[in-house]
């Protein structure tokens, strides 16, 4: 649950010098010469990354990276299979209907079945990857039987009628992620977590039946496993390890982290890879959970890396990870903004406008950087966080501390490919606010990213005997929020310009309007009319700015206002509004600490769902003027071994060029999962 997705939009105008100087620094080519849009279709735009100073790093790194390059791309299926039991059939049979297309490219038909495959990449299966709904095909059920009916024998599954129906039937697996209050979300959600049949309240009460009363140190329970129903009836677990659920995909996983462990940095990172493997071969959480102990004390490492089962947001329940992996190196100039945050961990504990009862007396191993990604996969491709901090565990964090990332070179990719795209103009209220943006919004984004990631999901604690899991399927929107509100907070502070991490006391300004205009209005466009927002993300981001600005309105801190028949984004106290966002810090600290799920559900419910669709109405409209696209994703680099004529690897290639469909082809082809089992 602490990644941090980047906000709707990520379109508001920035100041490009700062990228364009880092690239420079780097030895690459110029900024404007890299072409970081690559494809357009539906609502989303895919881009480019560029990977500055990979050519910088040693034969011995780069050997590292393209192995575990190599482990994170083995286990894509995996994700895709977790998402939905028809995935991986559904996308094998309509690519092979696409490659095995003879008939004309300017077809409507074919098109649409293009524009369909896309959007089955970008999902990573046949749900939106942000609001869970199912695609809707674009071509007829009787133009895909019939190209279905002349594929060869071995490209027809045996449940091929079943597979069309799941395709074209609305009402099959309709959600993939249901969070509706009042549902039974395990039944309502089409996620291949939960086995067909089970239901939300046997799943809860197989897990209290197994927890260990009293457990200081408590294993991750069902983070790498599939509920079903055991041969008794009862509840049971489908492991996610090399010889269980998922065993062809994690042996080849473990095969590229053993050829990786050649190359590890130092004995501590060889610790690491060597864990992880055990890790992926027994299934054990508790090698999972010592696993994390050691990435945690691998802070000397350039490169780095996550792989496993990481993040819940894809459980109804908020219990299983999604398959997950982001390779990376650090980026040593501009990790110092999150060095210095992470040195001054306790002077932010401490000052924290939350109760003493809930701050952590002793800040244990805060540890940040910023990172260059070299590679994307599963839960973090095609689209991807910009920050991270992990391990997840409560416990972990609080006795040994917890590592946080910025991954800047995506976050570069973001701001140059939104120039000039009107947002700001037609969204932003005035002249003097998009100055303020376009002056200091990379700056205090960037820093935002850094201290919800670095502090926010770092700081608190529970209170004894309060179960990690006590939100419930609220968990992940609330720990979000506690984030987020913990940065906003802290942005303000004029602690950061003393640190020298910012050079104005007004810069903060710039993110406070980018923030409370995209919770309010912008992120609506992800939205479809007479839909509640669903994504923890989002209602994150709706729950702040909807409760700031029922607060505030007494006292006319912020408001929405009508300006030339436009609504538009007004604030009037910015030092009021940093006062309102630590009394919500307060409370949803309080929350968390306290387990109180009537509360936070409350929260929830209230602030985070409705949509105003009047507001709806008239944000889709002005942003489809601007013909931009409402979701990103990104197609990865790829990195070939250069070879000398003995045979010996003599350097590591990277290259820009491969393109969307090209890339996700060579994925099916060349990453299958072959079989479950």
């Amino acid at each position: 649950m602490n990644k941090k997705i980047v906000p709707a939009l990520a379109g508001a105008a920035i100041l490009m010098n700062s990228v364009m100087s880092s690239c420079v620094e780097s030895g690459e080519a110029n900024s404007e010469e890299f072409e970081y849009v690559v494809d357009r279709f539906a609502d989303v735009e895919i881009l480019r990354y560029r990977v500055p100073g990979f050519e910088d790093l040693s034969l011995d790194q780069k050997q590292l990276v393209y192995w575990l390059t190599e482990a994170a791309l083995a286990g894509r299926d995996m994700m895709w299979d977790q998402n939905c039991r028809h995935n991986l059939p559904v996308r094998n049979l309509v690519e092979a209907v696409y490659t095995g297309w003879d008939g004309k490219k300017d077809d409507p038909q074919y098109q649409a079945l293009e524009v369909y495959l896309k959007q089955l990449w970008m999902g990573n299966g046949i749900h939106h990857h942000y609001s869970m709904d199912k695609f809707t095909p674009g071509f007829s059920r009787e133009f895909f039987e019939k190209q279905v009916s002349s594929l060869p024998a071995d490209k027809k599954p045996d449940n091929v009628d079943e597979l069309i129906e799941v395709i074209f039937n609305p009402a099959v697996e309709a959600k993939r992620v249901n969070q509706a209050d009042g549902a039974d979300l395990v039944q309502t959600s089409a996620t291949n977590i939960y086995a067909p049949g089970l239901s939300q309240k046997e799943v809860e009460e197989y897990y209290n039946s197994i927890k260990v009363t009293g457990d200081t140190m408590p294993v991750s329970y069902g983070l790498n496993s599939r509920k079903v129903r055991g041969a008794d009836g009862k509840v049971t677990e489908d492991v996610y390890r090399a010889d269980g659920l998922y065993g062809p995909a994690i042996k080849r996983v473990v095969g590229n982290l053993e050829k990786a462990l050649a190359f590890a940095e130092n004995d501590s990172q060889k610790a690491v890879i060597a864990k992880l493997i055990r890790y992926f071969n027994t299934g054990d959480l508790r090698d999972w959970d010592e696993y994390s102990i050691l990435w945690l004390g691998d802070t000397d490492s350039r490169v780095d890396f996550i792989n496993g089962f990481i993040e819940s947001y894809g459980d109804p329940l908020g219990l299983t990870g999604a398959y997950e992996s982001i390779v990376n190196f650090k980026n040593n100039e501009a990790s110092h903004r999150t060095e210095v945050l992470s040195a001054d961990a306790q002077w932010f504990e401490d000052r924290s406008p939350v109760d003493p009862r809930f701050r952590k007396a002793e800040v244990k191993g805060v540890s940040a950087k910023v990172i260059t990604a070299a590679i994307l996969s599963g839960d973090a491709y095609p689209a991807t966080p910009i920050g991270i901090n992990l391990p997840n565990a409560d416990w972990i964090r609080a006795a040994h501390g917890s590592k946080s990332v910025t991954i800047e070179n995506i976050t570069a990719a973001y701001d140059a490919a939104s120039q000039g795209n009107g947002f700001n103009d037609e969204f932003v209220i005035d002249e003097p606010t998009r100055e303020l943006m376009e002056k200091y919004l990379f700056v205090t984004d960037n820093l935002h990213t850094d201290l919800h990631e670095c502090l926010g999901h770092g700081s608190g604690q529970l209170l004894p005997g309060v179960e990690a899991d006590a939100l419930k399927a609220h968990a992940s929107t609330l720990e979000e929020t506690r984030a987020d509100l913990f940065a906003l907070y802290y942005l303000a502070d004029p602690h950061l310009v003393e640190l020298g991490l910012l050079d104005d006391p007004e810069a903060y300004k710039a993110e406070y309007y980018k923030y409370l205009l995209n919770g309010l209005m912008t992120q609506l466009v992800r939205i479809e009319p007479g839909k509640d927002v669903e994504e923890a993300h989002m209602r994150n981001r709706q729950i702040i700015s909807k409760w700031v600005l029922e607060h505030g309105a007494p006292h006319n801190v912020l408001a929405l206002v009508r300006k030339d028949g436009k609504t538009y984004l007004q604030v009037n106290d910015y030092e009021a509004l940093r006062q309102l966002f630590g009394s919500l810090l307060g409370e949803v600290q309080r929350i968390k600490s306290e387990g109180d799920y009537a509360a936070g559900a409350k929260l929830v419910e209230n602030y985070g769902v409705k949509v105003d669709p009047a507001l709806h109405a008239e944000v889709l409209e002005r942003y489809g003027n601007l013909d931009i696209a409402p979701y990103r994703g990104f197609v990865n680099p790829v990195y070939t071994q250069v070879l000398d004529d003995k045979g010996n690897v003599v350097d590591i290639k990277v290259d820009y060029t491969e393109n969307y469909i090209d890339q996700n082809l060579r994925y099916s082809r060349d990453y299958a999962m072959q079989g479950l089992r």
